[in-house]
């Protein structure tokens, strides 16, 4: 984080394989998240190669055969884990009758990596990532095999559903950080922000195809199949796991087996401030804004009394969006703290309106914006934090941040669910909303306060702006 306007940020700890500075949060943004060791001049943006960035190709990345490969298992995987997602919340609410449990339900889901991610993140820098997504992706790929069966019997119980959402969170703590931490090992720094815009948007495009046939199983045959798609649908990445070519891999050095890993981790983060301020803001966003499971099923049973069907056309709108901000984010190539901060406060802007929408289909129409704006937050926040991060500390710092991200829910969901269940739909979304903007106009008066900036409010072409320009310096005593 620089000192003041136009200061050169400060990098990253260099190794080979190392991208690493940020950018600083100036009144002009001027610098974008960079992949080489040496600062640029002030005002300047920085690339890899030391001119000035170029927009990549929007899928660039791909043409690099292991993350092709890698890619193409996601896409499959995806899809049926969006599958899942949407016929166990349904299911639990089938059950139940009960928001709350649905909180509870994707709270167990999250729960491990809120309880067991940091240590899951030291076994990772100690551990060959293809080996370990092997292990991991076989299990999570079992639990929903398991699942089906029980569903498909006429045997499953909510606690059940409880059960298998935890065991899956279970295996997350390693695949997380894991996969975040293999991306720059099949495509190495220079193609890391694109890959991870189109793992965002591999994902965000399963979400298109995932709830609408979620949607039509459910209301046709029933959540097992539902169920059993998923599990089968691990077969994709552990082959394409199984088929990439191990001399084709960046060779990153791994942590040794050593005593305080953990709180090495920790203070690493604590030592850049580039890092903190992303990984709180998404602390905030996924513990409060991000409980949609929650909400959309409250909004499509009680608000609207549109069914399953609804809740898959909420679902699959804000992956529309979501797939938008995606490739957008692949063609950016840079991942600055400005655009974080205001995606951030635009995404809960947006929640609170919706939480107002008086009709299913202005309800339904404001999922888009909302997805676009919720999917650039986690891409640029989780480039930034990985195009700062020395790799011997990724998995550590990708846990951390996961945790916050993804852990925060177990906190959040059963509390957004009560206030559902007691004050409504509209009053849980807007709370969420809310508290999501806030979090967000506050980190970036810090930001700003922190680079030596203030908030000017001034009329541009007959309209009113707010803008953050340098403080004025105390004129130098004469002698």
């Amino acid at each position: 984080m620089s000192s003041g306007p136009g200061a050169a940020s400060a990098p990253a700890p260099t190794t080979h394989d190392s991208p690493t500075a940020h950018d600083s949060p100036t009144a002009h943004d001027a610098h974008p998240a960079r992949t080489d060791s040496a600062s640029s001049a002030p005002g300047s943006p920085a690339s890899a190669d030391g001119a000035a960035p170029r927009k990549s190709s929007m899928f660039s990345s791909l043409r690099v055969r292991n993350y092709r490969l890698f890619f193409i298992g996601q896409v499959v995987s995806n899809t049926g884990t969006w599958m899942q997602r949407i016929a166990q919340d349904w299911l639990v609410l089938s059950l139940t009758g009960s928001s709350t449990a649905v909180g509870v339900t994707t709270s167990l889901q999250f729960l491990p990596m809120l309880l067991f991610g940091l240590y899951g993140g030291v076994l990772v820098d100690r551990l060959p990532k293809r080996p370990t997504l092997l292990v991991t992706q076989s299990a999570m790929g079992a639990t929903g095999v398991v699942l089906a069966l029980l569903t498909l019997s006429g045997q499953v119980r909510v606690w059940h559903v409880y059960l298998a959402a935890f065991a899956v969170g279970l295996a997350t703590v390693l695949d997380n950080p894991a996969r975040q931490s293999f991306v720059s090992e099949m495509v190495g720094p220079r193609q890391l922000q694109n890959a991870v815009s189109l793992n965002s948007a591999n994902f965000q495009s399963a979400r298109l195809v995932g709830p609408a046939v979620a949607g039509v199983l459910i209301t046709g045959v029933g959540t097992g199949w539902a169920f059993l798609f998923n599990g089968l649908s691990f077969v994709a990445p552990i082959a394409g796991l199984l088929l990439m070519r191990s001399r084709e891999l960046h060779v990153v050095e791994r942590a040794p087996r050593g005593k305080g890993q953990l709180r090495e981790g920790l203070h690493y983060v604590a030592g850049h401030p580039e890092l903190i301020w992303p990984i709180v803001l998404v602390g905030f966003i996924g513990t409060f804004g991000f409980n949609f499971p929650v909400w959309l099923s409250a909004y499509a049973d009680d608000v609207f009394h549109a069914g399953a069907g609804a809740y898959s056309l909420f679902n699959t709108l804000m992956a529309v969006g979501s797939l938008a901000g995606a490739l957008l984010a692949a063609r950016r190539g840079t991942a600055r703290l400005r655009l974080l901060i205001a995606a951030a406060a635009a995404f809960g802007a947006l929640e609170t309106v919706a939480a107002g929408a008086p009709s299913l289909w202005l309800f339904s129409l404001l999922m888009v914006p909302i997805g676009i704006f919720g999917l650039t937050v986690n891409v640029t926040a989780n480039t930034a934090v990985q195009m700062g991060t020395d790799p011997v500390m990724r998995g550590r710092v990708m846990a951390l941040f996961m945790m916050v991200f993804v852990g925060g829910t177990p906190l959040g969901a059963p509390v957004v669910g009560w206030i559902t269940d007691v004050y409504g739909a509209r009053v849980g979304f807007a709370a969420g909303g809310l508290i999501s903007a806030g979090a967000a106009v506050t980190i970036g008066l810090i930001l700003a306060r922190s680079g030596g900036l203030r908030l000017a409010v001034g009329w541009h072409r007959g309209h009113p702006r707010l803008r953050f320009v340098p403080r004025e310096q105390p004129a130098p005593a004469s002698a």
